[in-house]
């Protein structure tokens, strides 16, 4: 069995002629330590594909397994319990809190986790040191760039060491040298082992992946 199994998903919103079908049937395979690519036009399924494997948007039909769990089937704590042991998060916009330092920042995932603070604040820095933003820590996210920024988010994703990074269009606010540098990192921690599934509408972005999947109108239309 691969590592992550996508069995004919559906996601169907609203009913009768309201009725809108996001995802109409989709099934794919990735195997552990892969870097996949999820494109296609506005509309096509990307981001509810990338909520539903974020175990944030059950699916109408179909199952999502991962390491031979059936996460669908799991009561919603225990899902919960999966998004905090499998899954880190990368999102386009950074969703850092402006008070909090950059360490403070990387740390919010670790919250619920009964460790202490120093514990905290050491598992952190390796994320920093591992996006190269070690002398960044006490500075607050206001006082550093858009760059740097993205590289704080990719921190915190990655700071209880997840097995799975899912990112959605982590590089549609920053400019080309930028992007490269970000891309580099994700090829980085994919080759260190960890399995990235990544949306975006950058070509040159999704070149950086071992496969990409391309959806449209709610199918998988082609997978190379």
């Amino acid at each position: 069995m691969s590592y992550i199994d996508a069995k004919n998903l559906k996601k169907h919103y609203g009913n009768g002629d309201a009725e809108v079908q996001a995802v109409r049937g989709i099934s794919f395979q990735i195997e552990s330590g892969d870097f996949v690519a999820v494109m296609g036009e506005s509309g096509s399924g990307k981001s509810t594909i990338l909520s539903i494997l974020g175990a944030m948007n059950s699916p109408t039909a179909g199952k999502y397994i991962v390491d031979e769990i059936d996460v669908y089937s799991l009561p919603q704590e225990k899902q919960a319990d999966f998004r905090r042991e499998f899954l880190g998060f990368v999102f386009q916009s950074f969703h850092l809190m402006s008070y909090l330092t950059i360490a403070e920042n990387v740390m919010l995932p670790l919250t619920t986790i009964k460790i202490s603070r120093r514990e905290k604040l050491a598992m952190a820095e390796k994320a920093l040191i591992s996006v190269g933003l070690k002398d960044k820590m006490k500075r607050l996210p206001g006082e550093i760039s858009g760059g740097e920024k993205e590289r704080v988010a990719i921190a915190r994703a990655i700071v209880n060491e997840p097995p799975i990074l899912l990112a959605d269009e982590p590089t549609g606010n920053l400019d080309t040298k930028t992007t490269a540098e970000v891309m580099g990192l994700l090829k980085k921690l994919n080759s260190e082992g960890m399995t990235i599934v990544m949306v975006t509408h950058n070509h040159e972005c999704a070149g950086y992946a071992r496969k990409t999947l391309v959806l449209s109108d709610g199918l998988l239309a082609n997978e190379n």
